[in-house]
């Protein structure tokens, strides 16, 4: 707490229409500990990262949903290292708020709000210098951009403008009252697939509402997905920058595999990007991320980043010969099918177990849930940390082998527990 009198404080928020309320009460909640605040405005949670180590500041607060619908509404905090909290500072945080009893401060020692409306410019000069601006500019790439007036509306567009491309934007006033469902997933993205035929675009992208997550469709309106917007921008790093590469259990192998094609070792975290950053950092990994189209790029931040995201695609489709849909078609193949079933979390142990002996000729991986690793395929089991519910994940090079072998473990698991 007493860190928290000598540094700012960022405060920022998407564009929910809850956010403002949520926003003074924040506001007066830190100022009446004697925080000096710096209200960043409507910027992304990649831009709040990145602007908390930028300008020295002890903590940072985004108010923001994320990718959930328009509803909901929340407070994403990060540590003075520009990374979301860990399990271990989460805790700490709620204990501090359940035990009420933070010391308020004398009227004459309360703290106060200072803005920075410009704030994102920052992050944007940052994630241009990573990338060859001028042979992207020469290139004038066509672009169709789906903000769903979230907050990438009003950098994402910047942006693109700044490497000259030619671009379409779909959902480009930043007032949050999402057009979609906002999970960039194959299904609410059909516009977004239409626009890229209709405009003949090289490239599609799509942000979430925060701007932390990046889904991707190819120049002949096909949605190549998350999984692929961390492997093509694994491949355009590691070619230029060898070095380890961390992502968590619940990943794509495509992109492991386009690790060791470039000769790079690769770990996996458990579930959760402070999980993926922790490990990024014990292992000094140049690149990592999460499969749900979530980019951290340490020179910019241990942040999911979509605007990195989409400078590195812009880049690796100006330094390389070929459509993005060749690009794509490049990397390993692989089909993920998703499931859950309900269960209660004093089960999961047993369903682990039933998984492992079923499958006893895979390598398994204990910890986050369980993981069963076979050369060309794999299955994972973990119980959901605010759901009874487990979650059962497979992948095959074809989708009717990810799909039984899914269907098996769900199967398995369900003679386990008897549900």
């Amino acid at each position: 707490h007493r860190d928290l009198h000598s540094f700012p404080t960022r405060r920022s928020s998407d564009l929910r229409t809850t956010g403002s309320m949520l926003k003074f009460a924040v506001q007066a909640g830190l100022e009446s500990v004697g925080c000096q605040v710096v209200d960043a405005g409507i910027i992304s949670t990649p831009t709040c990262g990145f602007l908390i180590r930028h300008l020295g500041a002890a903590v940072g607060i985004e108010i923001t949903a994320s990718h959930n619908p328009i509803e909901w509404n929340g407070l994403k905090p990060f540590s003075r290292e520009g990374s979301v909290f860990d399990e271990a500072a989460g805790k700490r945080l709620i204990e501090l708020l359940n035990a009420d009893s933070l010391p308020l401060v004398r009227w004459d020692r309360l703290g106060g709000t200072t803005e920075s409306p410009n704030a994102g410019q920052a992050h944007l000069d940052r994630v241009g210098q990573l990338v060859d601006g001028t042979a992207i500019r020469r290139r004038a790439l066509k672009v169709v951009l789906d903000c769903n007036h979230g907050a990438g509306a009003l950098w994402g567009p910047k942006l693109l403008e700044e490497f000259r491309c030619r671009t379409t934007i779909l959902g480009a006033t930043a007032d949050g009252r999402f057009e979609h469902t906002p999970e960039p997933i194959k299904e609410n993205l059909t516009g977004l697939c239409d626009a890229v035929v209709q405009q003949g675009a090289d490239v599609g992208f799509a942000q979430d509402p925060d701007a932390d997550r990046l889904a991707i469709v190819d120049n002949a309106g096909r949605y190549i997905g998350e999984e692929l917007t961390l492997a093509l921008c694994a491949d355009y790093v590691l070619a230029r920058t060898p070095g380890p590469v961390v992502v968590n259990g619940s990943t794509s192998r495509v992109t492991a595999d386009v690790a060791k094609r470039h000769g790079c070792a690769f770990s996996r975290s458990h579930v959760g990007e402070a999980n993926v950053v922790a490990k990024m950092r014990e292992v000094g990994a140049v690149f990592g991320g999460e499969g749900n189209g979530g980019v951290i790029e340490p020179k910019v931040g241990y942040v999911r980043d979509s605007f990195v995201g989409m400078a590195y695609i812009l880049a690796g489709l100006t330094s390389r010969s070929g459509t993005l849909a060749d690009w794509a078609d490049s990397m390993p193949q692989y089909v993920i099918v998703k499931d859950k079933l309900t269960c209660p979390r004093d089960r999961a142990d047993a369903a682990c177990r039933a998984l492992e002996e079923r499958y006893a000729d895979a390598v398994a991986s204990r910890g986050d849930g369980l993981r069963l690793d076979w050369p060309d395929r794999w299955v994972q089991v973990r119980a959901s940390n605010t759901e009874p519910i487990l979650r059962v994940i497979g992948e095959a090079p074809t989708q009717a082998v990810a799909a039984a072998l899914c269907a098996d473990a769900v199967a398995a698991v369900r003679a386990a527990v008897g549900r």
